[in-house]
């Protein structure tokens, strides 16, 4: 006995079929880039998560990475499913802010923490050091230049 969404479904229509749903869910995100910070255990990831093709919302999430001392993964405001760049900040020793449209973040790979920031003077605290960003089609992080220009 069959049960299920192809029953009565002929195994050659059933593969039809999944070969037919299989772009709906290339939609989908899932994707995590990191900015290398010293290293390769030394890092700040952005992961992007979209569960379904069609939601609109993607779920978002910082790790701040400075192995074995720190590893923590915070849960920020979602985005939307084209990727807002995200400029990344230093903000001190082991601190950087980094700045989603309007909103800001805290993350530090000394206290192992990811906060929002209230920015009220909405001016970055230090030199901009890249930016996570769509790049072919995926994300990526993109180093500013060195001389700032």
């Amino acid at each position: 006995m069959r049960v299920g969404v192809f029953r009565g479904v002929s195994s050659f229509r059933r593969v039809l079929l999944a070969l037919a749903l299989l772009p709906l869910l290339a939609a989908c995100e899932n994707s995590a880039t990191a900015f290398m910070v010293d290293g390769k255990d030394h890092a700040l990831i952005l992961v992007r998560e979209q569960k379904v093709f069609w939601s609109d919302e993607v779920k978002q999430a910082l790790v701040a990475s400075r192995l074995p001392k720190c590893q923590k993964r915070v849960t920020i405001h979602p985005g939307s499913t084209t990727l807002v760049e995200m400029r990344v900040y230093e903000a001190g020793e082991r601190l950087w802010a980094l700045q989603q449209g309007n909103r800001w973040y805290l993350a530090s790979t000394e206290v192992c923490r990811v906060q929002d920031w209230d920015n009220a003077e909405g001016r970055p605290p230090g030199r901009l050091v890249g930016s996570f960003v769509l790049k072919d089609g995926a994300s990526a992080f993109v180093a500013a230049p060195k001389d700032g220009g």
